[in-house]
């Protein structure tokens, strides 16, 4: 029962990360912003086929600086699993807009490297490479582990590439998550090159990792990974690392990372682990290096 409501509710996500699409909504005429939140959760409710047991939140309208259309924020719960994304909608209640809208006079990579916060964030690489990727991941998710293995052929290949980690553990559907970030975390307050020998332990080990054996396998890979497991158990449960792993969450959120892994190539967002494409961007970014700012 509980698979099938985290399939449904990543369904949902699916759906809404994908390419945009117009759907009529039927309202009356120039609603008011609660009609609106109204007709629209309802509307929603239909489209998903969500019942009374699946909480859906419509938040607050805002301006886009385009006429006619504003701008929200969809939060569905189902249980504890929880999922949100930006949706935008006609004031007239007309039209529904899904998936991603881009403001083509900005440049919206620009912005994003502006709001990364890559201090002091595990980083292998050199600190003047031309091309930065910046990986929002999580050690249980399996996808994440596609990713591992994919960087690990590619980035080799790759010296003008410095690579940046930031934890995002989706903690609704992963039960062992954030106690592998904070083991990540932990292992790199302790010593920084550590960090990636508990990265690869992690993920190399993901199968044998579960929410009952997690803080025994993490000190044995911490000291595998040769750091002092008594400092590393201190810490796992000291609120420095807590703090670490939760502003590396927020700075996600800001950037509305929603999944992972997703990628940030200059800038360039990639959610999943394609290497091919990966691989494009960074071609690209060799050929057309960005202005950093």
């Amino acid at each position: 029962m509980r698979k099938g409501l985290v399939q449904l509710i990543l369904l949902f996500a699916a759906a809404l990360s994908g390419s945009s699409l117009v759907a009529p909504v039927v309202l009356a005429q120039n609603p008011s912003p609660e009609e609106l939140k109204h007709k629209l959760e309802a509307y929603l409710r239909n489209l998903f086929a969500f019942g009374p047991e699946t909480k859906l939140v419509v938040g607050d309208f805002k301006e886009t600086g385009l006429p006619g259309l504003l701008e929200t924020t969809i939060v569905v719960t189902i249980e504890d699993n929880k999922q949100d994304a930006k949706m935008w909608v006609s004031k007239d209640g007309k039209f529904l807009l899904r998936g991603e809208l881009n403001d083509m006079s900005r440049d919206g990579f620009a912005e994003n490297r502006a709001k990364l916060d890559t201090k002091n964030a595990p980083a292998t690489g050199s600190p003047n490479a031309p091309i930065t990727v910046v990986e929002f991941a999580d050690f249980e998710c399996p996808v994440c582990r596609n990713l591992h293995e994919a960087l690990r052929g590619l980035l080799p290949k790759y010296p003008q590439v410095r690579l940046v980690f930031k934890d995002f553990p989706l903690e609704q559907v992963h039960p062992w998550a954030r106690t592998g970030a904070l083991a990540g975390r932990c292992s790199y307050q302790q010593e920084p090159k550590a960090f990636w020998k508990m990265y690869d332990l992690l993920y190399d080990n993901q199968d044998l990792i579960s929410a009952e054996n997690a803080w025994d396998k993490m000190t044995d890979y911490a000291g595998r990974a040769g750091l002092d497991t008594d400092a590393f158990k201190s810490c796992m449960t000291a609120p420095q690392a807590a703090s670490a792993v939760d502003a590396s969450i927020a700075n996600g959120k800001l950037l509305d990372v929603s999944s992972t892994p997703t990628l940030f190539v200059n800038g360039r967002r990639i959610v999943g682990a394609d290497p091919h494409q990966l691989e494009q961007l960074l071609q690209y970014e060799m050929q057309h290096p960005a202005k950093k700012n």
